[in-house]
């Protein structure tokens, strides 16, 4: 508690893909893709972009809405599983960019990197240890999905958010969050090639190990279940129904896993913010963008109760409860 959201940001490529695009170039039907996930079109990013360039752009429109300078910027939180390089850090090459004065953290916990990076800074805030935090959620998928893969490459797309927090009202902030992993389940997504178990190789490329991979049916179960446990337990905490909340912004991962567990809550689907026709899956990047474009939709309002839940590959799970 404690703490405020000033500033929001988005960016997403300028590039559209569409289901009928990748019909024509995979062979599947197009209405498929919408039946199964509701996605009908995601962004890519230009060859010359990277993860830091959708962070930097998302970052500067942030700070231009809150009218902050980024000198005032104390700290800055990444999330991110498709960082530029291995090292640097993405989380630094934006904060030289930016021209901000301050740490950068960088934090990988895939689609719910982004609650990661929020319920991380927000901990500085109330602490004292950082007075002005900027948290960015931003991914390029297009570069570790798999062109040939019907099965992932139409879900995903590329495109980071950014959110500016502070310090607020004592009744403002999170009234509760859940923040947890299972490394059990890793082997469900992931990205085999390209770390110190399997250095990049030629035969690994050959393979194909440099990409993405997913068991959709043990995943979309999981995120089901997860998205549910999650936010009944925020709930719980806080000693709030699902009808007193105002919006819930979910990860936008696939319209049936968001779909199946509303309705499990008994939630209103008017109550949940969807914005995945347009961008697909932009994992970390997911979630600040609804809440920017929320926000621009004036469809959140100061004092309401505010859900904001991610999950994805770790497995990991970040859901929050939060008073505007």
């Amino acid at each position: 508690m404690g703490v405020q959201i000033i500033g929001t940001g988005s960016y997403v490529p300028e590039i559209v893909i569409t289901n009928e695009q990748l019909h024509a170039r995979l062979g599947f039907d197009s209405d498929w893709i919408v039946k199964r996930t509701g996605i009908l079109e995601r962004r890519h990013a230009l060859p010359e972009q990277a993860t830091s360039d959708l962070s930097v752009e998302a970052a500067k429109r942030c700070l231009a809405q809150a009218n902050v300078s980024p000198k005032d910027v104390d700290l800055l939180v990444v999330g991110t599983f498709t960082p530029d390089m291995s090292f640097p850090s993405t989380a630094c090459l934006v904060q030289d960019r930016l021209g901000i004065n301050a740490p950068a953290i960088e934090i990988e916990a895939a689609c719910a990197g982004f609650m990661y990076a929020l319920i991380t800074a927000a901990a500085y805030v109330v602490s004292g240890v950082s007075e002005m935090a900027l948290v960015i959620g931003a991914d390029c998928n297009s570069r570790i999905l798999n062109p040939d893969d019907i099965k992932t490459y139409p879900l995903f797309g590329d495109g980071a958010g950014a959110v500016l927090l502070t310090k607020g009202r004592p009744d403002q902030g999170i009234l509760a969050y859940s923040m947890g992993a299972d490394g059990a389940g890793g082997p469900l997504l992931c990205r085999p090639s390209g770390g110190s178990r399997m250095p990049p190789s030629i035969a690994d490329i050959q393979a194909a190990q440099h990409y993405m991979v997913m068991d959709g049916r043990a995943v979309f179960r999981w995120a089901v279940e997860i998205l549910c446990d999650s936010i009944q337990d925020v709930l719980k905490a806080a000693q709030v129904t699902a009808g007193d909340v105002d919006l819930y912004l979910p990860h936008q991962a696939n319209i049936r896993i968001i779909n199946a567990s509303i309705d499990v809550l008994h939630i209103p689907r008017n109550k949940v913010y969807n914005n995945l026709e347009k961008y697909g899956n932009t994992s970390a990047g997911s979630i600040p963008i609804a809440l920017d474009e929320a926000m621009a939709e004036n469809r959140i309002q100061p004092g309401n109760l505010i859900v904001m839940s991610g999950f994805g590959a770790g497995l990991t799970w970040g859901t929050a409860l939060m008073r505007w």
